[in-house]
C-alpha cells in the first residue's frame, strides 16, 4: 500500500505488499521490496535497495547506493528468517549497507 501522499518516482520500483508511509519521497531507481515498510517522511535518494523483512521508521533520510535488508554476509546463516529495524529521524549516508540479522544475534539489526 502506497500512501496517496507519497511521491514514488516512475523509475522507481516498489514491489506490492510494500507500506509506505504519508509523506515518503522514493527517488529515481529505488527498489523497494514486498516486506518493507516506511515510515512517515522518509526520503530515499536515488539508486536505493530495500529488500527483506525491513522496517524503516519516520523522518529518515537515506542516501545514494545505501542497501538495506538483503542477507546477512555470516557464513553460518541458513536461510533463517531475519529483520532490520531501523528507527526515527536517522541519516544513512551513501553506499551503507545494513544486512539483516543473524539467528545467533537475535534474528535482528536495528540501528536508531
Amino acid at each position: 500500500m502506497i500512501d496517496k501522499t507519497a511521491f514514488v518516482h516512475p523509475t522507481a520500483i516498489v514491489e506490492e505488499g510494500a507500506v509506505i508511509g504519508a509523506n515518503v519521497h522514493i527517488g529515481p531507481f529505488c527498489i523497494v521490496g514486498a516486506n518493507v515498510e516506511i515510515g512517515e517522511g522518509t526520503v530515499l535518494k536515488s539508486h536505493v535497495v530495500v529488500n527483506g523483512h525491513t522496517k524503516i521508521g519516520r523522518d529518515n533520510e537515506i542516501y545514494q547506493f545505501a542497501s538495506i535488508g538483503e542477507v546477512n554476509q555470516d557464513l553460518k546463516y541458513a536461510g533463517e528468517p531475519t529483520r532490520v529495524e531501523i528507527g526515527d529521524r536517522n541519516r544513512i549516508r551513501e553506499s551503507v549497507t545494513i544486512h539483516r540479522g543473524t539467528v545467533q544475534g537475535g534474528g535482528l539489526t536495528k540501528v536508531g
